[in-house]
């Protein structure tokens, strides 16, 4: 936690900041280890303050690193906040402008008396996350782990006739079966028609004959995210499914094998769209590349057409094109990756072979 602060503290003197308040709960667990909700964290230049209320004192103190002061608030956090404020003469404050509601802003121009200054300070806590410690890589590599063996099973244990919400609840109970926490997002079964949804979340839709069927899903394991896309078919699937296949696998290899640190965003994106537009089905490629994935399932950087960031080593996103056509299906392949020596290292090591059921 440490190099963390130190970062941040860094980018905040950069910005005339005396300290910052910590709402959102991905950056609190980034820079304490507190997986609680309902806290605020006050990151000053020299102590560290972790506010939560009766509830997650206990918990606050098994779980938040070694310095960090725990201060349970008996009004109100904004009322907390502010004698902290006045107790270590802190006058220029940060907070975090996209992760407050409007109410708690208000609140906190109202009560926090002791800060002359209130300035949002972004994403800088996200734009640290991007580049991820040896620690976090390795749980990200065994949330991927965790992902290739439910793919492993469920394949075998998908029928003709099965709903997609048998098939989610059965993924869903090997993610916990394996040591996971739970899904890092809602479980995506979409076959049939159903697959062209980029995010068709399970349903009563029975699987059939010819059908595409789009597993894209994820686990949380100690608190970092996997999310991994595979499409099968069940039964032989027509010409145009079979072709769309293949145009899908070798849009994703050729960007796997073009990433590189120093590339933007937006060239990575651009190297999967054109192939895909080339092919026919560029309009049919509505979203992006990739993105990052870490504490949060969707982080920073994003490989997309408006993408402006850098890739760089120790940055862990996915790659993950599709093609979907209304009326008849699509198909996605996703995989993630982090970015070692300057070249891509695939953490997801299920096969992307042709599955027929």
């Amino acid at each position: 936690m440490n190099n963390r602060l130190k970062k941040f503290r860094e980018a905040l003197s950069k910005m005339d900041l005396d300290a910052a308040i910590i709402s959102g709960r991905a950056n609190t667990f980034y820079l304490s280890g507190f997986t609680g909700d309902t806290s605020f964290m006050l990151v000053g230049m020299d102590k560290v303050w972790l506010i939560v209320d009766f509830r997650f004192t206990i918990q606050a103190k098994e779980e938040a690193a070694k310095g960090i002061e725990i201060v349970e608030y008996k009004e109100s956090f904004a009322q907390t906040i502010n004698e902290l404020l006045s107790q270590n003469k802190i006058e220029k404050v940060g907070v975090e402008g996209d992760k407050l509601t409007l109410t708690e802003y208000e609140n906190f121009k109202e009560k926090l008396t002791k800060a002359k200054v209130l300035k949002n300070i972004g994403n800088i806590l996200e734009r640290i996350r991007m580049v991820k410690e040896e620690d976090e890589i390795e749980r990200l590599q065994q949330a991927v782990l965790i992902g290739d063996r439910i793919f492993d099973h469920i394949i075998k244990f998908i029928k003709p006739g099965m709903k997609e919400y048998e098939i989610a609840a059965e993924m869903e109970y090997q993610m916990k079966k394996l040591g996971a926490k739970g899904p890092s997002f809602d479980t995506i079964v979409a076959g049939g028609p159903r697959s062209a949804m980029c995010h068709g979340t399970a349903s009563d839709y029975a699987i059939k004959k010819g059908d595409a069927l789009v597993l894209d899903f994820g686990v949380i394991y100690r608190n970092y995210c996997s999310d991994m896309t595979r499409t099968i078919f069940i039964g032989e699937p027509n010409d145009q499914l079979k072709k769309i296949y293949n145009i899908v696998r070798e849009t994703q290899q050729t960007a796997l094998d073009s990433l590189k640190s120093g590339m933007s965003g937006f060239d990575a994106d651009k190297i999967a769209r054109d192939i895909i537009s080339e092919a026919g089905y560029g309009r049919n490629f509505g979203h992006s590349l990739g993105h990052g994935v870490g504490i949060e399932i969707h982080e920073e950087p994003r490989l997309s057409m408006k993408s402006k960031d850098i890739l760089a080593n120790g940055m862990v996103f996915s790659v993950e094109p599709g093609i979907y056509v209304e009326g008849l299906g699509g198909v996605r392949i996703e995989d993630m990756v982090v970015l070692v020596d300057n070249r891509p290292r695939n953490l997801t090591t299920s096969t992307k072979d042709m599955i027929i059921i």
